[in-house]
């Protein structure tokens, strides 16, 4: 299931979680001095998924905080929006000025000033695709991280309190899928063998079309990759023999096709940080074969369609809608250089399918002895600290942040006690040693290839980018006043 601004020219347009809270958004306005309680308020939405629930409980946080904190949100989401969207419309008007004057005048401009002129136009487009994605996918997502950790707190005391009386009462065990004792023997979804030709031509298909990128070329990042899933399928309800890839991919993703393909793309590796993390997201594709997710999704449409629209979504993202060029970039570089987004509810399934991964992902996680909330840290570290385009599919995609983490940590808690769970391994750290000088050769590879519309003109000075820091206060970011292009 994050960075914008790549060197491939893939947009640095973060869509992190704000660590602060929004007294306003407008462009250059003095943020209002906030009261003690909007002061603890904020600083409890600084805090990780995990720290709210374990404090959520405890805190007091009155009804009129809250509603005064979420009509704040919506001011400031509403003023940010429209600032972003003004700069890319002026960006926009700049670099049609720009385009006009070089065909008028590109007869009579020196060799000095066509440079100059194309570093304007080559800047201006930038930003202008920045701004552009800013106010369409990185703000709102922003927000809606946001509204996630104001509802968990002011409904988690609740649902904890009632999840806990479940427990006493042992109506928790009438949970869809609560015999976790008996993984491996209980069937989620029959006939997963029916599967296993339909994703063999599914693979052939997406070759065939040009949509799978390149195998990544190093055996020991592979066998310990498999190593884990391997480990992952044996304590799951898998019934066949899974198969794993890891992809030459930037993405922060997985995914898998029917009949146990499980593929593991390269960014995902570099942004686990260990390996209950990365359990976590392979559990949770072991889930999706296990349900045959996608059998029922493959019913509706052949596989190289799905991939192509796909396709067709990552290149609207990353060009602004200039569907044209983009989607034939998509298909030319493969996910490597426009992070394909590949999320089942993108696809066309329904967000419940990717809840129940959630809740059987995380019993996979669990029976294999990691830390269940592997997946948990990895989504909220995602949010808060990695949420750029590469990785939109954890977000806008999927269910909302509240109901998927409350469900997740619910399940959590229903969870049998067992032995300590573990979090690292050496085996990963070496993997993570393996991996730094593959991502930097893979990184010098993509910075030569051609960059989405506007043509590379080599020696302009960097343009000031438009970039949400991680940390960084979201007023900061909404009155960043127009960069202004010489």
């Amino acid at each position: 299931m994050l960075r914008l601004l790549r060197k491939t020219g893939a947009l640095c347009v973060c869509e992190l979680l704000i660590l602060s809270s929004l007294t306003g958004c407008a462009a250059r306005k003095a943020a209002v001095p906030s009261s003690p309680r909007e002061a603890l308020l904020k600083a409890q939405l600084q805090k990780s998924y995990l720290e709210l629930f374990q404090i959520a409980a405890t805190l007091n946080v009155s009804a009129s905080d809250i509603e005064s904190q979420r009509e704040a949100f919506k001011a400031g989401e509403k003023s940010c929006l429209g600032q972003f969207k003004d700069h890319a419309k002026q960006y926009e008007k700049q670099l049609k000025s720009a385009q006009k004057t070089l065909k008028e005048t590109t007869s009579k401009l020196t060799e000095p000033e066509r440079k100059q002129l194309h570093c304007r136009i080559q800047n201006l487009d930038q930003l202008q695709r920045e701004a552009g994605l800013l106010y369409q996918h990185g703000i709102p997502t922003a927000y809606d991280n946001l509204n996630a950790k104001l509802d968990l707190l002011e409904k988690w005391p609740a649902l904890f309190q009632q999840a806990r009386e479940e427990i006493a009462s042992e109506s928790y065990m009438k949970r869809r899928w609560s015999n976790v004792n008996d993984i491996g023997f209980r069937e989620i979804a029959s006939g997963q063998e029916d599967d296993i030709k339909r994703g063999q031509e599914a693979i052939e298909e997406l070759k065939r079309n040009g949509l799978l990128p390149a195998t990544l070329d190093n055996a020991k990042i592979a066998a310990y990759v498999d190593s884990v899933a391997e480990g992952l399928a044996g304590h799951s309800d898998l019934k066949i023999p899974l198969h794993v890839t890891v992809l030459q991919s930037r993405e922060i993703n997985a995914f898998a096709l029917p009949g146990g393909y499980l593929f593991v793309e390269r960014g995902l590796l570099e942004a686990a940080d260990n390996e209950a993390e990365l359990a976590g997201v392979l559990a949770h594709e072991i889930a999706h074969i296990v349900a045959r997710h996608g059998h029922k999704l493959m019913r509706r449409a052949t596989v190289a369609s799905i991939f192509y629209q796909a396709a067709q979504v990552a290149a609207l993202v990353l060009t602004g809608g200039a569907v044209g060029p983009g989607l034939y970039y998509a298909l030319q570089y493969g996910f490597a250089s426009l992070g394909l987004i590949l999320d089942l509810k993108l696809l066309g399934v329904s967000r419940d399918y990717e809840l129940e991964a959630d809740q059987l992902g995380v019993q996979y996680a669990w029976n294999a002895g990691y830390d269940a909330a592997g997946f948990m840290q990895f989504f909220d570290k995602m949010a808060a600290q990695e949420g750029y385009v590469n990785a939109v599919s954890w977000f806008r995609t999927h269910p909302p942040f509240f109901e998927r983490m409350v469900a997740t940590e619910r399940e959590i808690m229903f969870l049998p006690p067992g032995p300590p769970a573990k979090t690292q391994t050496s085996a990963f750290e070496e993997m993570k040693k393996e991996l730094a000088p593959v991502t930097a050769e893979a990184e010098k590879k993509e910075a030569e290839r051609p960059r989405l519309l506007i043509s590379t003109e080599q020696g302009c000075e960097a343009v000031q980018k438009i970039e949400y820091k991680p940390g960084q206060p979201i007023e900061q970011l909404c009155a960043s006043p127009l960069v202004i292009v010489p």
